[in-house]
């Protein structure tokens, strides 16, 4: 008895798709489930900001009115801090805006860390370090949005 081998039918070939598109499924879902992630961070983090951060200072809450006092800054920085804190987050949520935002607020940060370590005795200094992280995220994966925020101010000027 002797064994001989059929050939094998080969695997139905992938239709061939343009340079630069996705074809594969998973990639496909997978990139669509980051976006709706990366778009629900922005919305928590827009959240936090204008309600959480942004709103005690604006309404002058006692509590954000004594942290300005004794940093010296008065209700000015403290009106000061809680517009831009507002203004990025509203801008989280502007597709244009999205990345210089997320870098505004991760300079605020940056400063508040600042704040925190020198002035504050650094009981709450861990919070802007972790809202960097994020923000530096979002700024990353939205940066394609800044050659078109040039192109549109270089129009205007």
């Amino acid at each position: 008895m002797s064994e001989t081998t059929a050939p094998v039918p080969s695997a139905p070939s992938a239709p061939s798709a343009p340079a630069g598109v996705v074809v594969a499924e998973s990639a496909t879902a997978r990139g669509r489930r980051a976006r709706i992630a990366l778009r629900g961070l922005q919305v928590l983090l827009a959240l936090f900001y204008g309600i959480a951060s942004a709103l005690p200072k604006l309404i002058a809450h006692p509590s954000a009115a004594e942290s300005f006092e004794e940093l010296g800054w008065g209700s000015a920085g403290m009106y000061t801090i809680g517009a831009l804190e507002l203004a990025g987050a509203v801008a989280l949520l502007i597709p244009l805006l999205q990345s210089v935002a997320a870098m505004a607020l991760g300079a605020l940060m940056v400063g508040a860390f600042v704040v925190q370590i020198t002035v504050m005795g650094g009981q709450y200094a861990a919070t802007p370090l972790i809202l960097i992280v994020p923000l530096a995220l979002i700024a990353w994966a939205r940066r394609g949005h800044n050659a078109e925020l040039l192109r549109l101010l270089r129009l205007r000027g």
